[in-house]
């Protein structure tokens, strides 16, 4: 053999060996492909079968932080009910309004506004914040780093002397408050099952109308007193809840769904036996359940670009983008902004302070309740979410066009109008808070990818906020007796808003009800109509299998391979 051939033979030997090696890899992702996809559809059977009851029994825990982390929000909704009813708080106006020509005190339009839209500025910051550094550090450190800032920037509310310091106030809390907004929706999303996700999302709404009914109820309680402390007892119990949510969340177990996108698939195998309870439920796997988790973030991986708040508007992502953006901002859009100024709104019809805050407070003790009747309308009756969204808003627009012709009854029955101007103000918060006000929640947590479900509810609720910016602009203007002075009319505005809200949903509000994230991911991928989506089929495990190249899959490869002793 001469010098040629042996050089040849060697390269040929060196290539079969390469060639069996990458066989042998080959072999292996296989194998471990092949374990990803029987333990994933597995758990995606389990998840899909599985009942309320049996859910609650699995998951009590992830119930109980949850709800703990939602409990958040309650703090905004009592700022927010403050701030809102402050405007026909007499000692409130007193100190911060302008003398009137008839000897009254009011706050002017533009300092309403001001004063409202400054919460949202923060917020709009907070948000953009979150979509960053809950990605980042992890749900809890981001809510316990804002906590511990609402302790610190509540002073300013307890101390300020002007309009000024109040307007300083609602920005910096409201940074916090938009890490809240989100934060709390995705991490309720991401603990539970499918069978629980759609009341962990809404019970954040709950929240909402708690802190209302306890700042309505303060106001009321502080009615009858002649000083500063009527308003400033109310700010100061804003202190009352930081210390005890930082101590429970400080013991709250990270979101498995976020430590496996971080590729620490063993701590997210920990968070999950946190989350459940095994004795309870026999057939339930953490492997299978993780497997899952990874398989799902590996096919977004493999779908998506990317995971910045540019790639939301690439691909279908745009798509799901406009719907959550969407799907938040209609609720301001369909009058609930104008619903906010319930107290004044009522006042200006005709109503004397105490009669007009009861009226509020009813009404946001219905946005409680509303939260359960949701639940019992998705449980009982098996209404898909993109069903009590539509009717919801159908309701809505009957009611705003009620409220509007009663601003056609004489001024002789001015106070036989303002009732029932109040009672149809409360019809109307019912209608809301069984639909559109709950169920967005459920909505702008399932429609999202989990790479990017953060930042895309960050996307959609800056949008609510800029939104709402505009209606907090509008609304004291048109029931402001200084400036337009609608009152009633405004019910027309808000109708016909509403009525273009109805267009819309229609046509683009798909039903994400019983589908797994991967389900999801697979219907938008295929450019399924949003009307379709409830009747359409898809094995997320036949047709969208492929994600062995996949970083995540990597990661969870080594993982898997780490615990054979591979």
């Amino acid at each position: 053999m001469n010098e040629q051939q042996r050089h040849r033979t060697m390269a040929d030997e060196k290539q079969d060996i390469q060639t069996v090696d990458a066989n042998v890899h080959r072999s292996d992702s296989v194998t471990a492909m092949d374990k990803v996809l029987v333990n994933a559809k597995a758990a995606t059977e389990k998840e899909q079968n599985m009942s309320l009851w049996q859910g609650l029994k699995l998951y009590p825990k992830a119930v109980g932080w949850s709800v703990l982390i939602s409990t958040c929000i309650v703090m905004e909704g009592y700022d927010k009910c403050l701030l809102s009813n402050f405007y026909g708080f007499p000692k409130f106006k007193e100190k911060y309004g302008d003398l009137q020509p008839d000897g009254t005190y009011e706050l002017s339009a533009a300092w309403q506004s001001g004063l409202s839209n400054g919460a949202g500025v923060g917020e709009i910051l907070g948000l953009f914040i979150n979509g960053w550094a809950s990605e980042k550090f992890g749900y809890r450190y981001t809510v316990m780093t804002c906590l511990t800032l609402i302790i610190a920037w509540t002073a300013i509310f307890f101390t300020a002397q002007n309009t000024t310091h109040l307007l300083v106030a609602e920005i910096l809390c409201g940074i916090p408050w938009g890490v809240f907004q989100t934060l709390t929706i995705t991490y309720a999303s991401e603990v539970c099952p499918i069978a629980l996700r759609g009341y962990l999302t809404t019970y954040v709404n709950f929240c909402w109308g708690l802190g209302q009914v306890i700042g309505i109820g303060v106001i009321k309680s502080m009615l009858g007193r002649d000083d500063e402390w009527s308003y400033r007892i109310p700010y100061a119990l804003q202190w009352m809840w930081p210390v005890p949510l930082l101590v429970g969340i400080y013991m709250a177990p990270e979101s498995p769904w976020w430590l496996v996108r971080k590729g620490r698939i063993g701590d997210a195998k920990q968070a999950l036996l946190r989350l459940t309870s095994l004795n309870k439920e026999t057939d339930f796997n953490a492997d299978e359940t993780v497997a899952m988790m990874a398989h799902t973030t590996a096919l977004e991986e493999k779908i998506t670009h990317g995971a910045s708040y540019l790639d939301c508007f690439r691909g279908t992502d745009l798509r799901r983008t406009e719907i959550v953006c969407m799907a938040w901002a209609i609720q301001n859009l369909s009058g609930n902004s104008f619903s906010g100024y319930s107290s004044y709104f009522l006042q200006q019809a005709g109503l004397d302070p105490a009669t007009a805050y009861d009226f509020a407070l009813g009404q946001y003790g219905i946005n409680m309740a509303g939260v359960f009747g949701a639940w019992f309308l998705m449980s009982q009756f098996n209404l898909g979410r993109r069903t009590l969204y539509l009717g919801g808003l159908c309701g809505l627009f009957c009611m705003l066009m009620i409220m509007g012709f009663l601003g056609l009854i004489p001024e002789s029955n001015r106070q036989q109008g303002a009732l029932a101007t109040g009672a149809i103000m409360i019809v109307w918060a019912m209608f809301y808070q069984l639909t559109v006000g709950t169920v967005c929640y459920s909505l702008v947590a399932e429609l999202s990818t989990r790479r990017l479900q953060i930042k895309t509810i960050v996307l959609g609720r800056n949008l609510y906020n800029i939104v709402s910016i505009i209606c907090s602009v509008l609304t004291p203007y048109m029931l402001n007796p200084t400036m337009w002075n609608w009152q009633n009319f405004a019910g027309f505005f808000w109708g016909g808003s509403c009525f273009l809200c109805i267009i819309y949903t229609y046509f683009r509000l798909p039903e994400p009800k019983g589908r797994s994230f991967a389900e999801l991911d697979l219907l938008f991928e295929k450019k399924v109509p949003a009307r379709k989506f409830a009747t359409t089929n898809v094995d997320v495990f036949h047709e969208a299998n492929h994600v062995e190249d996949t970083e995540t899959f990597h990661k969870y490869e080594e993982k898997v391979g780490a615990e054979r002793g591979v």
